[in-house]
C-alpha cells in the first residue's frame, strides 16, 4: 500500500474542532468584508462612555476622571458581549434564510458545528472590542488600579459571559423565522439587562423596585466582578456569580440551540 492511500485512512482527529474553526473563520471572513456589525459592536459602549462621563461624570462623581474610573467596566461587559448579542442571532437567522445552513448540513460535520462556528467567531469580535474599549479609555484617562493579572482576568470574564450570552441569541435566531423579530426581542433585552445595573451608578442609588431587579441581574454581577478587579473594589461574590450564570446560560442554551438547528431538518 502506497503512502498516500495509507494517509488517506489515517482519520484526523477531533473534527468537530477543526469544523468548528473552519466555520468560525468563514464567518469572520464574512465580517472582514461587512465590518458593520463589528463597527457598531465597538461604537455602541464608546459612544455610552463618551456620553456618560461627560454628561454626568461631574455630578455622578465629581470629576469625570474619578466617574471613568467607576464607568470604564461596565462599559467593558456591554462591549464584550451585550452589544455583540444582536449579530449573533441575526448573522444565524440571515444565513439560514439564505440557505447557507442548509449546505452545512448536508455536509459530514457535526451537527452542532455552525453554530459553535458562529460563536468562537464571536469570541474573537469580543477581544478586539475589548482591545478598542481599552485604547480609548486609555486615551480619556482609564488607568486599571490592580495588577496585570487581575486586568486580563477582568478582560477573560467581560469575554467569557459574552459568550454565554452569545448562545441566548444563537437560540432564538434559529426559532425565530424572521430577522426583524430578532431584532425586537434583542432591543427589547437589552434595555433592562443594561440599564437594571450598576454600570452607570451604584445599584445603592437606584430606586428600591429597581435594585430589586439590579440584584438578581446577572449583567449586574459580571461588571461588578470586572469592577473589582480593574479598580480593586470589594468584589464579594460577584466573580463567582458570574461564572456560575456563564456556565448555566451555556449549559441551558448550548443544547436548546443545537436542537433547535437539528430540528430544521
Amino acid at each position: 500500500m502506497s503512502t498516500s492511500a495509507r494517509t488517506a485512512t489515517v482519520p484526523r482527529p477531533a473534527p468537530l474542532a477543526r469544523h468548528s474553526l473552519v466555520l468560525a473563520r468563514r464567518s469572520l471572513a464574512k465580517s472582514l468584508r461587512n465590518p458593520g456589525s463589528l463597527v457598531n459592536g465597538v461604537m455602541t459602549p464608546a459612544l455610552f462612555m463618551v456620553l456618560f462621563v461627560y454628561l454626568f461624570g461631574g455630578s455622578v462623581s465629581g470629576s469625570t476622571g474619578a466617574y471613568l474610573q467607576y464607568l470604564f467596566p461596565g462599559v467593558l461587559v456591554m462591549g464584550a458581549g451585550i452589544a455583540g448579542m444582536l449579530s449573533s442571532g441575526l448573522t444565524i437567522n440571515i444565513d439560514m434564510k439564505k440557505g447557507v445552513y442548509d449546505r452545512f448540513r448536508s455536509l459530514p460535520i457535526g451537527r452542532s458545528a455552525p453554530l459553535l462556528g458562529s460563536v468562537l467567531a464571536d469570541l474573537v469580535r469580543y477581544l478586539i472590542t475589548v482591545l478598542i474599549l481599552f485604547a480609548i479609555g486609555f486615551l480619556m484617562g482609564f488607568r486599571a488600579e490592580t495588577d496585570l493579572p487581575s486586568a486580563l482576568a477582568a478582560c477573560a470574564l467581560a469575554i467569557g459571559f459574552g459568550f454565554a450570552m452569545s448562545w441566548v441569541m444563537v437560540f432564538l435566531g434559529v426559532l425565530l423565522r424572521d430577522e426583524n423579530g430578532v431584532m425586537a426581542i434583542t432591543f427589547i433585552s437589552i434595555l433592562p439587562l443594561l440599564l437594571g445595573t450598576s454600570m452607570a451608578a451604584p445599584v445603592e442609588t437606584l430606586p428600591g423596585w429597581l435594585q430589586a431587579w439590579a440584584g438578581i441581574n446577572p449583567v449586574t454581577h459580571a461588571m461588578d466582578a470586572a469592577r473589582s478587579l480593574l479598580t480593586g473594589t470589594p468584589a464579594g461574590d460577584s466573580v463567582a456569580l458570574t461564572l456560575a450564570w456563564s456556565a448555566a446560560l451555556v449549559a441551558v442554551f448550548a443544547p436548546l440551540a443545537v436542537w433547535a438547528f437539528n430540528r430544521e431538518r
